[in-house]
């Protein structure tokens, strides 16, 4: 099957001497993986896949034809392209660790090839408005709770005014149980479900939003079978220190 459409890198792994093992979320077909020969060759030609190995950073967006077979195994692309150049993204230290960072979340928690064109479209559109803007200490925190509402574990937030936070249901509760956040902690985590990403971002010290970035990665814990601690979680908290 030949199919064209828009693609977020998710991570690339060398293979052998010159190759890559490529993974993006597609917008047509969920999560694929991409065997791309000879990723590091040196040959001319603005088509060649070869010589774009700039294309295959994080979360970078692409545009794609593609041949997919659809048999479990590495599909291989045709034209990639950038969808629209990142202008500060991969350039500025501390958003080309919020990619790295988010990218390593996603290899995490997406495992189906299953289409998510909702998810999709919110990603594109959060990393525009990264590259877009400087305030964004806490654009990874406000991204992974978000990203909750695609992935099927948005807190309830019906009863709110609750001290306590249980993990395991995602609910507001008014007595401590095994799962639950602390009443600090809780009120914390009320405090990022106000915030969207234009709004201040000085909301946090960096000890509680370092806190705020555990209760995150734990919540994940609970509700995605597999999920790891990111490598990457002790660069982000050096960079934001």
């Amino acid at each position: 099957m030949q199919i064209k459409t828009k693609a977020i890198v998710i991570s690339a792994l060398k293979y052998q001497e010159k190759s890559l093992i490529v993974k993006c979320f597609t917008l047509s077909h969920g999560l694929k993986s991409y065997f791309v020969r000879d990723a590091f060759s040196s040959r001319k030609g603005s088509r060649s896949v070869g010589t774009k190995m700039a294309y295959f950073q994080p979360m970078t967006i692409l545009e794609i034809e593609a041949s997919h077979k659809n048999k479990g195994t590495l599909e291989h692309f045709k034209e990639i392209k950038i969808a629209a150049p990142f202008q500060s993204i991969h350039s500025d230290i501390y958003k080309s660790t919020i990619v790295m960072f988010i990218s390593e979340i996603l290899h995490h928690s997406i495992h189906e090839e299953e289409k998510n064109e909702p998810l999709f479209v919110f990603l594109e559109a959060a990393l525009h408005w990264l590259d877009e803007h400087d305030d964004m200490a806490n654009f990874h925190l406000i991204l992974m709770l978000e990203m909750t509402k695609y992935f099927g574990f948005y807190p309830d937030v019906s009863d709110i005014d609750m001290p306590f936070f249980e993990m395991n249901e995602g609910v507001f509760t008014p007595f401590h149980a095994i799962g639950s956040l602390t009443e600090h902690e809780s009120n914390l985590f009320k405090k990022l479900i106000q915030l969207k990403f234009d709004n201040s971002q000085k909301v946090f010290h960096v000890i509680e939003r370092q806190l705020v970035l555990k209760i995150l990665i734990d919540y994940y814990s609970y509700h995605l079978d597999g999920f790891k601690r990111p490598k990457s979680l002790d660069v982000l908290k050096e960079v934001f220190a």
